[in-house]
């Protein structure tokens, strides 16, 4: 008995989860704008209740009226957070709107783009899963693999081939390839083992991020370190291997090129995902699985093909963080997968929707770290102003699937063709 549907679900849920499903694009764009200036004002509070909380000699914001002092500013907080994740482009307290000394190809923008351009990988690796009603935890653990399988193959292909543009292309090229194969094959390993033992994708791909975490810190550290390097890391790939900073300064870790490379895979994933045959056994297998069985799609051969793609897009973030970032690949990998899982849910898992919700994500963090160097504010008080936006954000869009899996709204039980929920819990089983 399948346990998919809204039989079992409490009338209070189903009257709470109502208001959220059956909304068009545009009441959901004004439902997650109201989300962030909620966050905004909520945010404002813990940043006052913090700087009246700590000891400072001067106040650095005084509340009108009341006369009370606090540390923390927080109009300077949300300032700093957001312009200058830009690169201070707006002029604030000045006549003008805009600061004409600004460029967009500063340093601040190049990380906050930096961070965007990997985040789009990770979280099209999630939707692509999702999209097929899989729940992949494992996209960290895929890039990892991805990310050793680039270094490994372009160091190795260096030697062999010219340098210069040519042979970096070449290089460039192969070690993306490389990556995606690595990914791809750690991804189809949970793959299969759910279509042909029925094991839970979530745990599978949980363990499977330890086991690639600590299968390649013992492989470079015992015989891919460079040697007399004081942590554990590969040799640096050849510089005409890289993704050039075009425009933008080195020390920004950003290539324009990249960029440019990720919204082609947005492209090309929302054309495989729409308007391909794959895409449509993907779609119907993740939310019908018994009527896709039954019209002739493969589930099996679907689950493990989903996890494959969503594992190569996940190994190709891992390139280009070798290719693009680092140079290298290193023992302290940033969690780049798990951020996909946000950026997926912000995206309402739409290939489409990851770019906006990617550079979301991206502002944040590039402006958490123009706080760190701007303001007094701690950083862990910049970490919780950070995860407060995402949830108000994503907490919607969470409603509106969940109200789909609990079968709410006018396509009947089940969510829809990009909602997390898609995944039978007892194989896909007709209901009895």
């Amino acid at each position: 008995m399948s346990r998919r549907g809204g039989g079992r679900v409490p009338a209070v849920v189903r009257r709470l989860l109502a208001p959220f499903v059956d909304r068009t694009v545009a009441e959901r764009v004004v439902i997650s704008l109201a989300a962030i200036l909620l966050s905004v004002a909520v945010g404002f509070v813990i940043v006052l209740v913090s700087g009246r909380i700590a000891t400072c000699t001067t106040a650095a914001w005084t509340m009108p009226v009341v006369g009370l002092g606090f540390c923390y500013d927080p109009v300077q907080v949300y300032v700093v957070l957001f312009n200058g994740a830009l690169g201070y482009p707006f002029a604030v307290g000045d006549p003008g709107l805009l600061d004409p000394a600004w460029t967009p190809f500063n340093i601040s923008l190049g990380l906050t783009l930096s961070e965007t351009t990997l985040l789009i990988f990770t979280g099209l690796s999630v939707a692509v899963a999702f999209r097929a009603g899989l729940f992949n935890i494992g996209t960290q653990g895929q890039l990892v693999v991805g990310a050793l399988a680039t270094a490994l193959t372009v160091l190795a292909l260096a030697p062999l081939l010219p340098g210069g543009a040519g042979g970096g292309v070449v290089l460039v090229g192969v070690g993306t390839l490389a990556g995606a194969v690595g990914g791809g094959f750690w991804g189809a390993i949970p793959g299969a083992l759910k279509a042909y033992a029925d094991a839970n994708e979530v745990i599978t791909t949980i363990m499977l991020n330890f086991v690639a975490a600590n299968v390649a810190y013992v492989l470079v550290l015992e015989v891919f370190r460079a040697e007399g390097s004081s942590v554990v890391a590969t040799r640096y790939v050849p510089e005409y291997a890289q993704f050039v900073p075009w425009l933008f300064p080195s020390s920004s870790d950003f290539a324009l090129l990249a960029l440019l490379v990720a919204a082609g895979f947005i492209a090309g994933l929302y054309y495989l995902v729409e308007h391909t045959t794959f895409g449509y056994d993907l779609r119907t297998g993740g939310t019908q699985a018994a009527a896709a069985e039954y019209g002739g799609v493969n589930a099996k051969r679907t689950t493990v093909r989903a996890m494959t793609v969503s594992g190569a897009l996940g190994g190709v973030g891992g390139s280009v963080w070798v290719l693009m970032s680092e140079g290298r690949w290193l023992e302290s990998v940033p969690a780049l997968g798990f951020d996909g899982i946000t950026v997926s849910i912000l995206a309402g898992n739409s290939p489409l929707g990851v770019l906006p919700a990617a550079f979301l994500f991206g502002l944040l963090k590039g402006g958490a770290l123009e706080i760190g160097f701007q303001t007094d504010v701690p950083t862990e008080l910049v970490g919780v102003l950070r995860g407060l936006i995402i949830l108000f954000v994503a907490m919607p869009e969470f409603f509106r699937m969940a109200g789909r899996y609990a079968g709410l709204g006018s396509r009947g039980p089940g969510p829809e063709p990009d909602d997390v929920g898609g995944a039978d819990t007892d194989g896909g089983e007709p209901d009895a």
